[in-house]
């Protein structure tokens, strides 16, 4: 191009040889010439807006550059000198940013969606030069394989069709105590509603709040649902049957014909770990990171919508956005608290977690007391995360957790009166703030823990709370609120403010002078909230991760022995909830005044761990309790009795039902005690918790609440009237035993306290009876009988199998003993245990205590356990006496245990139901008195049915003697098992055989000889002779080798131990020959 000649604004002129274009961004300039020498590109303004469409809004300080049509910031200059300096696309988004919220702010707001959805929002002008596939944090969070294709089928109407799924178990719990979550998928809208769920069991309720949440709000129906073939839905089929619902399932291992939600799952768990790893939040959020992004996903515009949002297409609007935030920034919730401290912190720090659902706030957690709530007057800093920088320090006392709870409800979906509306756009603060969930602080990182020093302790701060009072009562429902704000330097408190299961504990003096080789390896100590310095010099980091994991489940159940150690874990608060619940529901108590001249009992609350038979944690519960011991025979109380119902009639019921083939199922009775009725007039203080004005308050108890003598007794009245009132009649030999027949149906009823077994000759008059107690009591059903006061129940072609196995394992773990080589029989042979006893040179055993609690446990198990009666006998004996040999003669029984944890007994089907009896007796064996021992087996129809081993109460004086005493006991309890299988309709006209080894007590059973040898024998012992003559009983001679009962009365080898096993009965259906 020839020379130009250029004039400058200073006057100067220069000359230009090119010209050309330059880009600008989005903008193209033309005709750009170019000179050698100039310090700054200059451009024309006129020229600019004439050819390239821009407009420019100039200020003193400050020249803005935009596109005419789009609006679209080009550049910005600031004014230096008259001129102004043009900083280009970059630095003009950076000015912009600060004034205006930037596109990076809004990415993170919104749980870091794409530069392509961020470009549709209207409420604000963003620069495009943002590119989301650049972001570190969705790189890691997002990046993925290449997806399947999508389906091309779609509804035509919202809630046509649903997809949902369930996201499978996560190894670490969330903070509010769920594993698992349910995605549901609308398919017309692509509307997502994520539900927390602690259990798979909890997945059908939540399905069916969804359909009529659909139904209620949206005045329409799900037609199709889409899932797994996961039991949690097939079971609902006749659910949807009934409502007109099509249920499609995806064929087995073709997840993509589900593929919808499927899709949605990744896409939640994309965003879930965006907002975790944004706000570097500790694993147990995910929950809540969960619930954030199912939020945000209805309210983010997406292209195959048209650019609408799944909130716009369900409710024709478009969704409110003015009080979004970013999730897991430093947020400050108002302290409304501070009881009137004119110089106290008027907010607390805290963690912005979520929106909650009908509630108009944000749902944040307090860094200092770990409480997670709900409110309205927050001031957010969006750009801060406190788990980034911040260590939130675990608070120093136990008694720090404060319990705010809404009168009627401890759950964080408890709504309050007089909720106002949501804050304007132009606000971040209002006024009102919901406790949802108390929970302890979660420490960001083990190494940034600060340190306090030895000399200060860091106390709570008391929080008060008025309190509000429910129209049915005057108790307060609420915990302590005692909060825990850790402030270094204050002094300790005084002991005695401190409350009872919370005083501080001193570190045992054998722990203080320990040390171990790692001390040398560790610079620092590391800091533990266990009181015992050892615990700061130990470390389980050299372990795996599946290893720890294993150590915390074994020994992360526990259970608090009082009120105030309890409410500081959520599981416990929850089982207290539930309890209370209870009884409010069934109307347990009156508020009153005290009368004068009566006294009112204490109460406490137990704890107790409940377990399924495969030794899994099935729920934690909460019981209020009477102090019945403080109660005045006369007074408080008249008659205590109430029967419980033998194991040899459990035995007998499940042997007639499974020769019979009849339905054997299970139920129980949630808070048994509290159905019955109570006659006398009781007081009881208020229970720990509870709260009211007037201090001469008490309850009144209408219902015979647990802990008061008379308790079981009104239950079982009540529960005895209803089963009266349906067509029961109760047995005589066992008042435990009810018995029904009308016509062709037929049902048995065996009770013990609050568990009931059921069993029927049909499914559907059991069915029946079932809907019967449930209307009359709050029943659980639990289905086919499997595990029964600690029995673990099998049910096959051969019969019913019985065995303790779990409870047998617990007391192998208690002693010790899970890694000792096993022993196939439970007794030496020719044990000296009661020489031993009698040996003044044998030093007894200082504490007795774990001896008398496993012989207790071993009592228990010879429930399922015949062959070990007389070991448990023998052992029983030394209670008192206790010395070495005898407690290592227990351990042995408990490595016979470890040999076969699951032996158990079968209870045989297709048998003919008669009786069989042995008897023996072991002469004199008793070394200090020289009394003899009984022992006796019965069996009904070649099943074990009755066992034991028994001490006479007096010396015999001949062999002969001891076995007809031995003979005697056991034709009492033939009686009056005779009497107790008449109910059942078993015949028993025929004799039932005695077998004895014994000829010479059997001779005296069949003559009345009179002679010197006999004549001191009590005549309550010929009642033998009287029942041979009536036909009950025969007797039958049989060898000692073939004596069934020489097993109750001595110790035998292994070779004669093991031959009698299968005579017994007893099998193993863990470990099958």
């Amino acid at each position: 191009m020839p020379p130009i000649m250029i004039k400058l604004p200073d006057g100067r002129y220069t000359t230009s040889y090119k010209s050309g274009k330059v880009k600008l961004g989005s903008v193209c300039l033309r005709d750009v010439f170019f000179v050698d020498g100039l310090q700054c590109h200059l451009i024309s303004v006129s020229q600019l807006t004439r050819d390239s469409g821009c407009i420019f809004q100039i200020s003193d300080k400050l020249c803005v550059v935009q596109d005419r049509i789009s609006r679209i910031l080009i550049g910005a200059g600031k004014q230096c000198n008259g001129l102004y300096f043009f900083r280009g696309v970059a630095v003009a988004a950076a000015m912009q940013g600060s004034n205006l919220e930037s596109m990076e702010v809004w990415h993170c707001r919104l749980g870091h969606p794409s530069s392509k959805a961020l470009k549709l929002l209207q409420f604000s002008d963003f620069s495009s030069s943002f590119d989301s596939k650049k972001c570190d944090v969705c790189i890691r969070a997002k990046q993925t394989k290449e997806s399947f294709p999508l389906s091309m089928n779609k509804s035509s109407s919202i809630f046509e069709m649903v997809h949902c799924d369930l996201w499978s178990p996560y190894r670490t719990p969330a903070i509010c105590g769920s594993r698992y979550f349910l995605t549901i998928v609308d398919d017309y809208s692509r509307a997502v509603w994520i539900y927390l769920l602690t259990s798979k069991q909890e997945t059908p309720t939540h399905l069916k709040n969804f359909l009529a949440l659909v139904d209620c709000q949206f005045s329409t129906v799900v037609k199709t649902l889409r899932s797994d073939n996961g039991s949690e839905f097939v079971c609902l089929q006749d659910y949807f049957l009934q409502k007109g619902i099509v249920h499609e399932t995806s064929c087995v291992g073709t997840p993509q014909q589900n593929g919808r939600v499927e899709r949605k799952h990744r896409h939640i768990l994309n965003v879930a770990r965006v907002l975790c790893f944004q706000a570097h939040l500790p694993i147990e959020f995910w929950g809540y990171c969960a619930l954030a992004v199912g939020y945000l996903i209805n309210r983010t515009q997406t292209a195959l919508l048209q650019e609408k949002t799944p909130f716009e297409l369900i409710y024709q609007r478009p969704p409110p956005m003015s009080h979004i935030r970013t999730f897991g920034c430093l947020c400050y919730v108002h302290n409304q608290k501070h009881g009137g401290d004119k110089f106290a912190s008027r907010s607390n720090p805290s963690v912005f977690i979520g929106y909650p659902f009908a509630k108009k706030g944000w749902r944040v957690y307090n860094i200092e007391t770990g409480v997670i709530s709900v409110s309205r007057d927050v001031v957010f800093c969006e750009t801060n995360y406190p788990f980034q920088t911040t260590n939130i320090e675990e608070p120093v006392s136990s008694a720090s957790l404060q319990v705010n709870e809404d009168d009627n409800d401890f759950s964080e979906n408890s709504t309050r009166i007089g909720t106002t509306t949501i804050p304007s756009s132009k606000s971040n603060v209002v006024a009102e703030s919901d406790i949802e969930t108390p929970l302890a602080p979660i420490q960001s990182s083990r190494s940034a823990t600060t340190t306090v020093t030895p000399k200060t302790l860091c106390v709570p701060s008391m929080a008060t709370q008025k309190p509000s009072y429910s129209p049915s009562s005057s108790i307060v429902k609420q915990l302590w609120q005692d909060t825990d704000s850790p402030s270094p330097g204050i002094t300790t408190p005084s002991p005695e403010k401190l409350g009872r299961g919370l005083r501080p504990k001193n570190p045992p003096t054998r722990l203080v002078d320990y040390v171990t080789t790692l001390n040398t390896l560790i610079h620092e100590p590391y800091p533990s909230d266990t009181p015992y310095p050892l615990d700061n010099y130990l470390s389980d980091s050299q372990f795996s991760a599946a290893h720890q994991v294993y150590i915390l489940a074994i020994t992360s159940a526990h259970e608090p022995q009082h009120y105030n150690e309890a409410i500081l874990d959520e599981n416990w608060r929850l089982a207290i909830k539930s309890e209370v619940n209870s009884l409010e529901d069934l109307g347990t108590w009156t508020i009153e005044d005290l009368p004068e001249g009566k006294k009112a009992l204490g109460c406490k609350w137990v704890f107790r761990l409940k377990f399924n038979s495969d030794g899994t944690l099935e729920r934690h519960k909460a019981r209020l309790v009477v102090l019945g011991n403080h109660q005045t025979e006369g007074v408080d109380y008249d008659e205590t009795f109430a029967p419980v119902c033998k194991m040899t009639t459990v035995r007998a019921f499940l042997q007639y039902a499974v020769n019979k083939n009849w339905v054997i199922h299970q139920m129980d009775v949630h808070n048994a005690f509290l159905h019955g009725d109570l006659d006398e007039e009781v007081y009881m203080k208020l229970p720990p918790g509870f709260r009211t004005e007037n201090k001469n308050k008490v309850c009144r108890l209408r219902k015979s609440l647990y802990g008061l003598k008379q308790a079981p007794r009104c239950w079982f009245e009540k529960l005895g009237s209803a089963l009266r009132e349906f067509g029961f009649e109760q047995n005589v030999s066992d008042y435990s035993l009810f018995t029904y027949e009308k016509g062709g149906d037929r049902l048995h009823v065996l009770v013990y306290v609050d568990d009931l077994i059921v069993s029927g000759n049909s499914l559907e008059v059991v069915t029946t009876f079932k809907n019967y107690l449930s209307e009359c009591f709050h029943m659980k059903d639990l289905g086919v009988l499997r595990y029964f006061l600690g029995i673990e129940v099998a049910r096959g072609p051969d019969g019913i199998y019985l065995c303790q196995r779990k409870y047998a394992l617990d007391i192998i773990a208690e002693t010790g003993l899970l890694g000792v080589k096993p022993v196939t029989f439970p007794l030496e042979q020719n044990h000296k245990l009661g020489e031993v006893a009698e040996d003044k040179d044998v030093e007894p055993l200082s504490d007795p205590l774990p001896y008398r609690r496993l012989v207790g446990r071993l009592i228990y198990l010879s429930t399922t356990r015949p062959e070990m009666s007389y070991v448990i006998h023998t052992l029983s004996q030394f209670m008192k006496t206790l010395k070495l040999p005898h407690w290592e003669a227990a351990l042995r029984a408990v490595r016979f245990l470890k040999h076969n944890p699951g032996q158990g007994i079968l209870l045989r089907a297709n048998t003919e139901l008669t009786l069989s009896a042995w008897c023996d007796s072991d002469y004199a064996t008793c070394p200090s008195s020289r009394k003899s021992l009984t022992g006796w087996f019965i069996q009904l129809g070649g099943s074990p049915l009755s066992w034991r081993t028994k001490k006479h109460d007096r010396v015999s004086k001949s062999s002969c003697e001891a076995e007809y005493r031995a003979m005697g006991d056991t034709v009492c309890e033939i009686l009056w098992l005779r009497e107790l299988l008449k109910a059942f309709g078993i015949d028993c006209s025929a004799p039932t055989p005695l077998h004895c080894d014994s000829l010479s007590a059997i001779h005296l059973a069949a003559n009345p000889v009179f002679h010197e040898r006999t004549k001191h024998i009590e005549k309550e012992c010929h009642f033998i002779r009287d029942e041979i003559k009536r036909g009950t009983i025969s007797t039958t001679h049989v060898n000692t080798k073939s004596q069934l009962a020489d097993i109750m009365t001595k110790a035998l080898g292994r070779n004669e131990f093991e031959v009698f096993l299968p005579k017994l009965g007893v099998r193993d259906l863990h470990t099958p020959p």
